[in-house]
């Protein structure tokens, strides 16, 4: 069963049974990863390294390099 399917299920028995809808699925996703995000910086201080990830910084560098002609 997918997980829209389980909300669906959810969703009818609450109308049912008098109780409040489940949240729709996927709705907090970007809260969840914004976390991460945040606890991995905040972990990267107290280890005494920067706070922006690597990859970042590499895709800055290619993107800002200037072509030598």
């Amino acid at each position: 069963m997918t997980a829209i399917e389980q909300y669906l299920v959810d969703t009818y028995r609450a109308s049912q049974h008098g109780t409040p809808m489940p949240p729709p699925p996927g709705r907090d996703d970007v809260a969840v990863l914004r976390a991460v995000r945040t606890y991995e910086q905040f972990r990267a201080v107290l280890d005494g390294a920067p706070a922006s990830h690597p990859w970042r910084s590499a895709l800055h560098r290619l993107v800002t390099r200037h072509p030598t002609a």
